[in-house]
């Protein structure tokens, strides 16, 4: 694996020149985490960031009853926790791997030290957590006046880039409802009636979008009353 083209592919790194690159690979380290494994609880002190190079990673966090709620599943070129190691320093949530997976990590302290000596990677930096905090401000306007059909809808045209007709479902449908603030078996009903409706078709974790403008029209809708 090509773990230098990887970093010259993440948005963070974006127009970063060989000398740049070769900084970053001098701080990184690759590991390989299994299923399940705790990457760092909610709470903790942050020792730095995660690139996904391989598998897929939940963040999320717990209620006070123990019930999980994810907030992303950060995919291959995936960064997470990146926000961590500013301000107080502290890491916001849980994070594990939902499958094995091989992260990159990048240390606080040495990254830091590059950001003060590379202009080019803070300004990319900026970008990046001006992004991260424009989804969680979506994600938060869903839950608070959207219902369950219309966050499906939204997750689903987000996953298809409104373009593809088919998509492969990342995560279990478990772990979609926790996703989209719900339980299984109201997502299950959902499905269920976007697929009566012709809206889609489901397979297993395969969704096939029939009628790309209801479903739009769909996940922009917002709760009646």
């Amino acid at each position: 694996m090509n773990y230098r083209q990887i970093l010259k592919n993440v948005p963070l790194f974006a127009g970063l020149s060989e000398s740049d690159l070769d900084d970053l690979m001098a701080i990184v380290r690759i590991n390989e985490h299994p299923r399940g494994e705790l990457l760092f609880s909610d709470g903790e002190e942050a020792a730095g960031f995660f690139i996904v190079l391989d598998g897929k990673v939940k963040v999320y966090k717990l209620s006070p009853e123990g019930k999980e709620r994810i907030l992303h599943v950060i995919q291959p070129g995936g960064t997470f926790a990146e926000a961590a190691i500013f301000g107080e320093g502290l890491y916001p949530a849980y994070a594990e791997p939902l499958q094995a997976s091989k992260l990159l990590f990048l240390p606080k302290d040495a990254f830091l030290a590059l950001l003060r000596e590379n202009s080019r990677i803070s300004i990319n930096m900026i970008a990046g957590l001006s992004k991260f905090l424009r989804q969680f401000a979506n994600q938060i306007e869903d839950l608070t006046f959207k219902d369950v059909p219309s966050r499906l809808a939204r997750y689903l045209m987000d996953l298809s880039r409104g373009a593809k007709k088919t998509v492969v479902l990342p995560i279990s449908k478990s772990q979609l409802a926790s996703n989209l603030g719900t339980v299984s078996e109201t997502l299950s009903r959902t499905l269920r009636k976007l697929s009566e409706d012709d809206l889609i078709s489901v397979s297993g974790k395969t969704v096939e979008i029939i009628d790309f403008d209801r479903l739009e029209e769909l996940a922009e809708k917002c709760k009646e009353g």
